[in-house]
């Protein structure tokens, strides 16, 4: 999948949220860097259609993400940065059945989709659970079974790791890792980002570089000390 900007700004009212960006990014995983509000969530949520842009425009695929919201929105998952906030339904089986419910799936091919989501994480065993019985990481995998499950291309995860243990952040980064999707993955988690195949880094709205994992770590680590 090919995600393009094309001079895309978005701006709040008199505040600007990231500048006029112009890139193209097709490869399998990337990262996104940079210091609170550097611009980082502004430019994934122009990406699935979340944030409209205020001038220029995004293409995913060639589907613009304005005029083709709907069709962007059943090829891009993401992942917000609380996923409890994302698993609405009390029983983690039937939050992940609402998507694949939603695009007509129904029957044999429902739970084929649904079990298949659940499987393919390793988290069969938490299909008849409560959210509140989960911990940080089952949560991160039961939200991604959830965007899964209705078979997007790409997924967007927004600080995937952040507060978890060692244990969680394992099983979290071995899906990232593992998932065959394309992914854009935000995150303070200079680890994560270190094995991703390019890195953007942002500094007060604006792309403060774009290239290997390693070069866009020290360039982050120079803006943060100053």
């Amino acid at each position: 999948m090919q995600i393009d900007f094309h001079q895309a700004e978005l701006r709040f009212g008199d505040r600007l949220a990231l500048r006029p960006l112009t890139l193209s990014l097709r490869e399998r995983r990337i990262g996104v860097i940079g210091l609170n509000g550097s611009g980082k969530t502004s430019f994934a949520r122009l990406i699935n259609g979340l944030a409209k842009p205020s001038s220029g425009h995004v293409t995913v695929d060639g589907l613009d993400t304005v005029k083709d919201w709907k069709a962007v929105l059943g090829r891009v998952g993401y992942i917000f940065q609380n996923p409890a906030n994302q698993i609405i339904l009390p029983i983690i089986r039937d939050d992940i059945a609402m998507g694949p419910k939603a695009r007509g799936l129904k029957g044999a091919e429902l739970n084929a989709a649904v079990d298949g989501a659940l499987t393919r994480l390793g988290i069969a065993h938490l299909a008849d659970r409560r959210p509140h019985e989960l911990s940080g990481g089952e949560l991160q995998l039961a939200a991604l079974a959830a965007v899964t499950a209705t078979r997007p291309d790409l997924v967007i995860f927004d600080e995937p790791t952040n507060q978890l243990d060692l244990k969680n952040r394992a099983l979290v980064e071995a899906a990232i890792r593992d998932m065959p999707e394309q992914a854009v993955i935000i995150s303070h988690d200079l680890d994560l980002v270190s094995g991703l195949d390019r890195v953007l880094v942002f500094h007060e709205g604006g792309m403060a570089f774009d290239g290997a994992a390693a070069a866009a770590i020290a360039r982050y680590r120079e803006i943060a000390r100053t």
